[in-house]
């Protein structure tokens, strides 16, 4: 039955017209103001502090093979106010399917009084994986099946811009540059292969803070993702600051999703928070939701004069 299971979210997780394969190919958070180097290199180094940030996604709870996301981000700038640097990485896993992403970026900034314009670009490789012996199709002999390809691995190339203030921020970026095809099957003797392509990713993402009083900031963002074949999806967030220690609020995803989040500032650069979606579509009647845990941590480095006490971005 399991394996029944593992065939179905591979067929509703990626489309299949002629050859080519095309799907979900960059983990996406309903936290996702907390991981933006993962989609924007730019924003490497733009809290002007050295953070990390590790998220776990376990999506669609309660379906066999579901979704299973990790992303582990780093961040810091240098004592040159001009240049940050980052590091990102994440491990999908659906059904028998895997993929990692191991990227460094590096973000050129361009300092105003109250207000940085930077470039970034990360570089690094994505690995995807199959594991064939996982599935149970009806015809075993069917030729995309017998010459499977695994542990397939290329180079991978992001571009973004980022621009931030105290009170907001605004950025464009673009994943998957080099738009790399993974092949996953060797169709002989016809000579004809099945892969997945890497299709170029773009990305908006905006936000504010807008403080109501000394204890309440109110804090709106979006987040925006296009690629070809596929749907522009948005993520409408709005969170409040309470006493600069608890974080909650809600997100609406255009997938019919809707997000509940929570986060607490626990002190010495720690923070944890949690998010729980709730899924209106096809799947709401076999998943129990969404899960998503963060555990933050930062520490000043460099003792950064630009440094911002609180920081809401």
């Amino acid at each position: 039955m399991k394996k029944h299971t593992y065939l179905l979210l591979l067929t509703s997780y990626f489309l299949l017209p002629s050859n080519i394969v095309h799907g979900q190919q960059d983990a996406l958070f309903t936290q996702y103001m907390y991981t933006k180097l993962e989609f924007n290199p730019a924003t490497a180094g733009s809290r002007e502090i050295f953070s990390m940030d590790l998220l776990a996604r376990f999506q669609w709870v309660g379906i066999d093979g579901a979704p299973k996301t990790f992303c582990f981000t780093a961040s810091t700038p240098l004592r040159n106010p001009h240049i940050g640097l980052g590091f990102y990485a994440y491990r999908d896993e659906l059904g028998p399917s895997v993929d990692y992403n191991i990227m460094g970026s590096f973000a050129y900034r361009i300092l105003f009084p109250a207000s940085t314009l930077s470039f970034g670009i990360s570089a690094g490789i994505k690995y995807y994986n199959i594991d064939w012996n996982a599935l149970n199709p009806r015809d075993p002999g069917d030729i995309e099946l017998i010459n499977n390809v695994n542990n397939r691995v290329v180079p991978d190339v992001d571009f973004g811009i980022y621009f931030y203030h105290e009170r907001y921020y605004v950025g464009i970026s673009s994943k998957h540059l080099l738009q790399n095809q993974i092949v996953v099957s060797s169709a002989v003797p016809d000579d004809q292969t099945s892969f997945t392509k890497l299709l170029r990713n773009f990305y908006g993402i905006a936000g504010g803070a807008v403080p109501f009083s000394n204890r309440v900031v109110f804090m709106p963002s979006i987040l925006m993702k296009y690629v070809q074949h596929a749907p522009l999806q948005a993520d409408i967030s709005a969170r409040f600051l309470l006493y600069d220690i608890l974080t909650i609020g809600a997100s609406y995803r255009t997938e019919r999703a809707l997000g509940l989040l929570v986060g607490v500032e626990l002190g010495k650069g720690f923070a944890i928070g949690y998010a729980y979606d709730i899924w209106f579509n096809a799947l709401k009647a076999n998943s129990r939701g969404s899960h998503e845990i963060r555990i933050g941590y930062e520490v000043d480095l460099f003792h950064k004069k630009r440094m911002l006490t609180p920081r809401y971005f």
